[in-house]
């Protein structure tokens, strides 16, 4: 879905590509619609003297990157470079993961986000591309908050007995006489999965020439035709489900479907597979909590630790392109570099309160769109509400039949259900946004004190999060901090400097708020 505007453009007027975004047709109709976002964003432009080349619109959602009409733009934007500004409603409408973030940044614009009043570009104070990481951070919370709303949804699924995803083969996905999905058994397919089973349970023939066997017999994929390749033959093998039970999240549960073989045979199964997959696993004698975590700054290869004399631990680089001239370190060097690296990302308390308070009111419109959809999803709660009790006087009357009731009724709660569960998504959403990204700020600022105090795996654990490269050359030790930590730092030190160059503590809160 996509527009061109045409228009005669004088050579001192700014040129813009507008994007709008709403996460799926449901949402469309809730009041995040497309046209309202592109009225939005034509009067901010008009009202700028900014002139619209071409409009991209998405309907879909943005938690993963690759959105199609996304991608159109950046690729105008690649191939224009007398386009540098981009036009979007919020934050959330452009990116909700980091490598979309990543591709606009690169890209070099001035994207103004019309409905929050920012403008983040090249020349933008640290201090504001922070609050905008923080804010993709969040923005990605929430979705990632929807998702485990998802997922709780399916383990209650599970520990009802009912297949919460897609149906494997020799199964089928349909809604039961209750309107509840389930699955139920193919009876094209299910014959194949019996024979699969018994054939490989004889113990007389390998994956590989069962795998054969079974395309011989005519088990192909349904839609396409193709050959059941030999991984999917072994994740088939591996699956309990066959036998009317299924594992989900590490619980075996009690499946309601019915089952297309027998305990039994499916142990039976297991046990040739593990007879022919058994491998013998290395034993490791020692922890090295740096190992493949810090590039060689020489020649680009590894650091590996070793243990010397039984105590100390030592890493070197693996050579692996050949000799090496960086010499063999310390561990205990390498933690005292990490230690201090990690100190430049700490701010005072009274900064953290500032970016708290910051925060708070920069989200002040993402607070008031879920207190507004929390009472639309109430008036329909309640509308639900007085329909049930009308229609039980009607009962009573008996001008409805009980089983009309009883179906009717279970209709609506069941739509009451799923709005309480809407509703407590947008409570939550209200004070996750805040609380993730003081919780950030948080970690950053202890970040040196945690790493001092942790043992080996957990020293690792955190450089994961908040590291992304690090390279040791001559005994000096570089790190790249993951989005937003790198935001952190650098404002961190431009608010050292400023006060060392001016004496002034006031300059320590126009660096981190902007003023």
């Amino acid at each position: 879905m996509k527009s061109t505007k045409k228009s005669n453009i004088g050579p001192e007027q700014v040129k813009a590509v507008a994007y709008a975004r709403v996460s799926s047709k449901e949402q469309e109709k809730e009041g995040y619609s497309i046209p309202a976002q592109q009225k939005a964003l034509r009067e901010y432009a008009e009202r700028k003297g900014i002139v619209i080349v071409r409009e991209f619109v998405d309907v879909e959602t943005a938690k993963q990157s690759g959105r199609t009409h996304f991608g159109e733009m950046i690729a105008v934007l690649k191939a224009d470079p007398t386009i540098k500004t981009l036009l979007v409603e919020k934050t959330d409408r452009l990116h909700r993961n980091m490598k979309d973030w990543l591709t606009v940044d690169e890209l070099d614009l001035e994207v103004h986000f019309v409905k929050e009043g920012e403008v983040i570009s090249k020349d933008s104070r640290s201090s504001a591309k922070f609050m905008h990481g923080i804010k993709v951070l969040m923005a990605k919370q929430y979705i990632d908050n929807l998702s485990e709303e998802a997922k709780k949804g399916m383990q209650e699924k599970a520990e009802q007995g009912i297949w919460p995803s897609k149906a494997p083969l020799g199964y089928a996905n349909v809604t039961a006489q209750d309107g509840r999905k389930v699955i139920a058994v193919d009876m094209l397919m299910a014959p194949y999965l019996k024979t699969l089973f018994e054939t490989f349970g004889a113990g007389r023939h390998s994956l590989k020439q069962v795998a054969q066997h079974m395309c011989d017999l005519g088990f192909r994929y349904p839609r396409s035709g193709r050959p059941v390749p030999v991984s999917t033959i072994h994740t088939i093998l591996r699956n309990r489900l066959y036998t009317g039970d299924f594992a989900w999240k590490g619980q075996v549960c009690k499946g309601t479907h019915q089952p297309l073989i027998s305990v039994d045979l499916w142990q039976q199964v297991q046990d040739v597979l593990d007879g022919r997959n058994v491998k013998r696993q290395k034993r490791m004698k020692h922890s090295f909590a740096f190992s493949g975590l810090i590039a060689c700054g020489h020649c680009g290869c590894s650091l590996v630790g070793e243990m010397k004399k039984g105590r100390y631990t030592y890493y070197h680089c693996t050579g692996f392109k050949g000799k090496c001239p960086e010499p063999y370190v310390r561990e205990e060097v390498l933690e005292k570099a990490f230690s201090s690296t990690l100190g430049t990302l700490h701010f005072d308390t009274e900064i953290l309160d500032w970016v708290r308070q910051a925060l708070r009111e920069s989200h002040v419109d993402e607070r008031r769109e879920h207190e507004e959809a929390i009472v639309r999803l109430q008036i329909e709660y309640n509308r639900l509400q007085s329909r049930i009790d009308a229609m039980y006087v009607d009962k009573l009357d008996g001008r409805i039949t009980t089983d009309f009731f009883d179906r009717r009724s279970e209709e609506w709660r069941n739509a009451q259900t799923v709005i309480r569960a809407t509703i407590g998504r947008h409570e939550n959403a209200n004070c996750s946004y805040i609380e993730d990204g003081v919780r950030i700020l948080e970690l950053a600022q202890s970040a040196r004190k945690l790493f001092d105090l942790q043992d080996t795996a957990e020293k690792r654990r955190l450089l994961d999060f908040v590291v992304s490269n690090s390279v040791w050359k001559a005994g000096a030790l570089s790190v790249t901090y993951r989005q937003p930590f790198d935001l952190i730092a650098e404002t961190a030190l431009k608010s050292e400097a400023a006060i060392s160059e001016t004496g002034l503590e006031s300059a320590k809160s126009e660096i981190w708020l902007g003023y």
